[in-house]
């Protein structure tokens, strides 16, 4: 290949002498003297064709003519690039190519020689005058050649821009394998390696020993150029890590270990659990990589949890909780629940990781909303409503502990002689061997001991707690504030809020009593309560939901305690009192209120009769004016307390008067804050009647219900029709009344509208027509038949531009909720940026 290629090279004949200009040339007196002399032989030298001499002597024989053309072209254009690359100076003269010879540098460059121009002072008068005249101008022209040598430089560089052109070479053996997968079509390669991820895979699962090193072909494939076949390879890494993967977590070896000699098949084993956990990692530290992309990233996130639930108690549990737990954030749906169902599944099994996983999970969590400054999704937090206290543990020990210094007592006076040495040296050794025994087994197995199981769930809790009250804290100065951030979260700006509110109504019975005054001081403060009567705090960011979670959490934290706490509530029965007049259904949730009802009025001991009555009377009204889910909750609640409180009953009586009770105010004041001040037993229950004739059966007929009490004595109650709390009416309701929504509302209300019409719609006989009376002339006709269409014609054009702005006015707001959007996320990453 080397020598055909030598002997086929081109080799370009020596450039011609450059052309000289007929004025440069200097005829002396002998050269005519000689011409003349020999005119003869003058017509063989001006009969020559020049074009053709200079074709026979750059002629290349062999090859062919458009190439060595090329090639010429080439060679002059490279040296009018260097021409004009090179500096010319005034006093260097370049002497002729024909005349010397040139220099070859390393480089493959000609150089030529230049002489110093020479000054000869015995020039003729005419070349001294214009010389003079060139000095004259020299100093005028000085600054034009500063520059014009500075364009020559762009222009050289713009004539170098363009590449020569090359000499088509032979092709090698690398450029034609090239060459040839090139031309292989995209989907065989897939195929192929669809194929070899199947063997890799199938190989792997059959006999993972002797063939662990397969998992680094895998890996290698996972960074090929084909997306889709990455996807494939990171999806048959999973299934693979999640068959071969043990149900221990490998240890490091120690110096020690490592120095001794081992047997084949131990060498073989570590050899083995090396490179697991070798690609484990890589595989690991892909998936956080492939996450940043957008096309990889559900596939990176589904791997991640997928991992997590298989094998929480294996190698790297820390990065994988990590980008878990960052997820559950996520503006992706699918992404979040996907982390946050895997979370779920920790808390929920943890036989698998001893419940170690537990506590990193919930320290991460919090160390995330910390970060964020609370405002993250609210599944941030909510998962950890499906964290399990054992509340029994160490019950069975106190027992035993209590019960060893009674039989000890009997032994206490009695001399014990010592034991001898070596009875102690054996005791001790025994005792050593128990002790790696033990811990070899707790090792192995991932059941814990209660001193352990206790030590693991107080740092839950405290790291819980911990995130609770982080938010409450937030929450209660953000509220405080005039400042009102903007979320894009559900929850407006404390979108994390309401699961911690629900987190600490569930886990109120753990927290300790110290901090039981402060906590429900907070609450208050949280839920709108202010000590002067009147006022309501103007700057008060939470809505009427998120107060009322904050008092029903007050009362299951004084409940579940016993109600060992000295802590007087009747400021959260004011509150709650006026946060029933402030209720929307469309804004505010129904579920929330009917638990309130439940927490506050419904469970608990009796109330106390004017506080009592002020609640009958606002559940009254309450109920008369919403749906009838929220007047069901209502009235089984006012229900409840007229059965508790039987002198109430008397606000059931028609007299014009009222209630023939008497209280400390005469007459009713429905806008009073305070229940005690408001004067219900003054007042009757005349909204009852008016239920009685609702259109939801179920509210008619409790709403009767209760009116039959009036004519019962005070030791008796009235047929119950159901004994469901509030809340559970509220939900049966809701959920029944979602059911029974019609699918086809459009197609209804035409039936009914064509169903009218038809009715309205009289047929006349002509005979009738004939025989009536038309008095009305052609002129008054067509005007009443004109303005009649021309009303008709303004209705389909009003319809037609009502249309087109609720369409824009739609458009218009998607732009702003996109705007808004795009500035928070700007926002957002500015500071992550910081």
């Amino acid at each position: 290949m080397g020598k055909s290629s030598k002997k086929n090279k081109v080799i370009l004949a020596p450039p011609l002498p450059p052309d000289v200009d007929d004025e440069d040339i200097l005829v002396s007196d002998e050269d005519v003297d000689f011409v003349e002399e020999n005119r003869e032989h003058v017509h063989l030298i001006t009969g020559l064709n020049r074009k053709a001499l200079d074709k026979v002597v750059t002629r290349v024989p062999d090859h062919d003519e458009d190439k060595v053309e090329l090639l010429y072209e080439e060679r002059e254009r490279k040296r009018r690039a260097a021409l004009a690359l090179k500096p010319k100076d005034d006093d260097d003269l370049e002497v002729d190519p024909v005349d010397a010879l040139p220099v070859k540098t390393l480089q493959g460059e000609l150089l030529y020689r230049t002489a110093k121009r020479a000054r000869s002072e015995d020039k003729a008068k005419g070349a001294e005058s214009r010389s003079d005249d060139k000095d004259a101008d020299a100093k005028q022209s000085s600054q034009k050649e500063c520059k014009g040598r500075s364009n020559k430089k762009e222009d050289s560089k713009l004539q170098n821009v363009q590449r020569p052109l090359e000499v088509p070479k032979e092709k090698l053996h690398s450029v034609v394998l090239e060459e040839v997968k090139e031309e292989l079509s995209a989907d065989e390669l897939f195929e192929k390696k669809k194929a070899q991820l199947a063997e890799l895979g199938m190989a792997m699962l059959e006999d993972p020993e002797s063939n662990i090193r397969s998992l680094n072909d895998l890996l290698i494939i996972c960074n090929d150029t084909d997306q889709r076949v990455v996807k494939l390879a990171i999806m048959s890494l999973l299934a693979v890590f999640r068959d071969i993967i043990p149900s221990y977590r490998i240890r490091q070896l120690t110096e020690k270990e490592l120095a001794v000699e081992v047997s084949k098949e131990v060498k073989k084993t570590r050899y083995y659990e090396y490179t697991l956990i070798r690609s484990y990692k890589a595989y690991l530290q892909k998936l956080i990589s492939l996450e940043k992309q957008p096309y990889f990233y559900l596939v990176a996130v589904r791997c991640l949890c997928s991992l997590l639930d298989a094998a929480p108690h294996f190698n790297h549990r820390e990065s994988l909780l990590a980008s878990v737990v960052k997820n559950l954030s996520s503006s992706n749906d699918v992404a979040r629940k996907l982390c946050s169902e895997a979370i779920r599944s920790l808390f929920r099994n943890e036989g698998k990781h001893r419940g170690e996983a537990t506590v990193e999970a919930v320290r991460l969590i919090s160390a995330s909303v910390k970060l964020n400054d609370c405002q993250l999704h609210p599944d941030v937090v909510e998962v950890c409503l499906s964290l399990k206290f054992d509340e029994d543990l160490g019950k069975d020990e106190s027992k035993e502990e209590k019960m060893k210094p009674k039989k000890n007592k009997r032994y206490q006076n009695r001399d014990v002689t010592k034991p001898s040495e070596k009875k102690k040296i054996k005791k001790e050794l025994l005792s050593k061997a128990r002790q790696e025994v033990h811990a070899d087994l707790r090792a192995v197995s991932f059941t814990l001991d209660p001193k352990e199981k206790k030590m693991i769930q107080r740092e839950t809790l405290a790291a819980l707690f911990e995130t609770y009250f982080r938010i409450l804290k937030h929450s209660m100065n953000t509220s405080n504030s005039r400042y009102k951030a903007t979320s894009v979260f559900p929850g407006g700006s404390h979108p994390l809020l309401a699961p911690c509110l629900e987190g600490l109504g569930k886990f109120s019975h753990l927290i300790d009593l110290d901090f039981m005054s402060e906590l429900i001081a907070c609450l208050k403060k949280l839920s709108g309560y202010t000590d002067h009567q009147g006022e309501i705090p103007p700057d008060n960011t939470l809505s009427v939901s998120e107060r009322l979670q904050c008092c029903i959490v007050a009362f299951k934290v004084w409940r579940s305690n016993l109600e060992a706490l000295n802590v007087d509530l009747q400021d959260f029965f004011v509150q709650f009192y006026n946060l029933i007049l402030e209720y929307r259904p469309d804004r505010d949730r129904g579920e929330v209120l009917a638990d309130a009802l439940k927490t506050l009025l419904w469970e608990g001991k009796q109330q106390d009769m004017l506080r009592a009555a002020a609640f009958i009377k606002r559940l009254a009204t309450f109920a008369l004016s919403f749906g009838s889910a929220e007047a069901i909750a209502a009235l089984i609640t006012l229900k409840h307390l007229l059965q508790k409180n039987t002198k109430c009953r008397n606000m059931l009586e028609n007299d014009a008067g009222g209630g023939s009770l008497s209280s400390l105010v005469a007459k009713y004041d429905p806008e009073a804050k305070d229940p005690y001040l408001s004067g219900a037993l003054a007042t009757v229950l005349w909204e009852l009647s008016l239920l009685q004739k609702h259109y939801d059966e179920t509210v008619s007929g409790i709403a009767s219900n209760i009116l039959s009490m009036a004519n019962l004595n005070a030791t008796q109650n009235p047929v119950q029709l159901s004994s469901s709390n509030p809340l559970e009416a509220y939900k049966d309701l809701s959920m029944g009344r979602e059911l029974s929504k019609p699918t086809h509302k459009v197609s209804q209300t035409l039936k009914c509208k064509r169903k009218r019409r038809s009715k309205e719609f009289v047929a006349l006989s002509p005979d009738v027509l004939e025989k009536a009376d038309c008095t009305v002339g052609e002129d008054e006709l067509r005007e009443k038949l004109q303005s009649h269409f021309a009303v008709l014609r303004g209705i389909s054009e009003n319809e037609r531009l009502r249309t087109e702005l609720n369409h824009a006015l739609s458009s218009i707001n998607m732009y702003k909720e996109y705007k808004k959007q795009k500035k928070v996320s700007k926002k957002s990453k500015k500071a992550a940026k910081a």
